[in-house]
């Protein structure tokens, strides 16, 4: 196994700058193939016995880790994060990533997921992290890890939707840095119960619908950070607490500086969120906006490619309306690229998962085909599979004009 605190990016996908937005074409977008994992597998934890919380969760069974996934950057190997455990956080569950090899096999259509590792996520004191709700103000402190993303020194950026937070993992699983992250996302009063959360704070992220998706630049200097829905003072929640508001804020973190900046994402429905966000380049992204629906009933699970160039930095707002800029205020860019549910791919059937929260760039495949692979969240479901999807594109599908790896996103050393 390549380590992880080392990665190459020999036949990784790079993604150049583009030299201005373009609406892109879809013709060439094709899914490759999908794989899904049993609900009742295990993990490489080394964990025995099950979790106090009805006694039939099994503290090795492996699932809840397509809440992200990272490419290495070395061979076919990815990181994947599990979120905060079994029964929405009434378990005490050990936080943990995984590390795949994920092969694929254009002519064969196939995917192959094969599980390498798994790494329990610590502490800057080794006290491990869990994902109880129920852990506020505590040594061990509460983690509900949703996104991540390696930095070109091979450590994890991982979002942490409790906070909301962002912090910087070792391979190793240990903390090394909490990332300065502006105030008004934070709440005022914490609480195990979600529902009790949201009513008893009116400022700061929805319970469960803070940080989900994080993106890395190229140059590994900028990390991106996106919440699953607006915040409470942006109008999140109607006054009888039920969905309400579709502006949604992306932040910027520089990784040298600590400076942050805010950008407006329009989501398409209030009944949504965003799952993730990736880089395509300095300013372009791709994001997972979805409702909460799954098999035939699923309605809206698509991949937008988003512009932040020219968008306004919303850092000084307070408040945002429910819909709709404010005076003056440029939104980020937004065109569909990938609908899950469009009837080429055939994936809207009874099997489908509702929580599609995802995304990585791999290797390219054969012919120069480009790979974006997209997965699910089971949320530890015994019942129900963990899906892989890859899908395979050309530069074309993004304008995209190729650039060497080596001045793209090369790691350092």
């Amino acid at each position: 196994m390549h380590s992880l605190a080392h990665p190459t990016l020999r036949g990784a996908i790079a993604l150049a700058a583009l030299s201005a937005f373009a609406p892109p074409v879809h013709a060439d977008i094709a899914l490759l193939g999908s794989a899904s994992i049993p609900g009742t597998a295990t993990d490489k934890s080394g964990l025995t016995g099950t979790y106090t919380l009805g006694g039939t969760d099994i503290k090795a069974q492996l699932g809840a880790f397509g809440s992200g996934i990272a490419y290495i950057g070395s061979g076919n190997q990815y990181v994947a994060v599990n979120d905060r455990g079994f029964s929405n956080g009434e378990a005490h569950y050990d936080d943990r990533i995984q590390i795949f090899e994920i092969l694929t096999n254009a002519a064969a259509k196939t995917v192959t997921p094969t599980l390498l590792k798994t790494v329990l996520l610590r502490d800057e004191q080794g006290r491990p992290f869990t994902g109880f709700s129920g852990n506020i103000g505590t040594a061990a402190p509460r983690l509900d890890p949703e996104g991540v993303r390696v930095s070109r020194d091979g450590n994890l950026f991982i979002s942490d939707e409790y906070g909301p937070s962002i912090y910087e993992f070792a391979p190793s699983g240990k903390r090394i840095r909490t990332l300065q992250i502006p105030a008004k996302f934070a709440i005022a009063h914490p609480d195990a119960d979600g529902d009790k959360e949201s009513q008893g704070n009116t400022t700061g992220r929805v319970a469960n619908r803070g940080m989900e998706g994080l993106a890395i630049t190229p140059d590994g200097s900028k990390l991106y950070g996106i919440l699953q829905s607006p915040l409470l003072q942006d109008h999140a929640l109607s006054s009888d607490f039920k969905k309400d508001g579709v502006n949604n804020r992306i932040l910027c973190c520089d990784l040298k500086t600590n400076k942050t900046r805010e950008f407006l994402y329009p989501m398409d429905d209030k009944k949504n969120g965003v799952n993730e966000i990736l880089a395509v380049n300095d300013h372009q992204f791709l994001a997972i906006e979805r409702d909460g629906k799954g098999a035939t009933d699923a309605g809206f699970k698509k991949i937008f490619l988003i512009d932040i160039a020219g968008a306004t930095d919303i850092s000084s707002i307070a408040s945002l309306p429910p819909s709709g800029a404010p005076d003056g205020v440029k939104p980020v860019r937004k065109s569909l690229f990938i609908d899950l549910l469009s009837p080429k791919f055939g994936l809207a059937t009874p099997d489908f998962p509702e929580k599609i929260e995802g995304i990585a760039f791999g290797p390219d495949a054969a012919k120069g085909k480009h790979q974006l692979i997209v997965t699910s969240d089971n949320d530890l479901i015994s019942t129900q599979p963990s899906w892989f999807y890859v899908f395979t594109f050309d530069d074309g599908d993004l304008k995209i004009t190729p650039q060497k790896i080596d001045k793209a996103f090369a790691p350092k050393g």
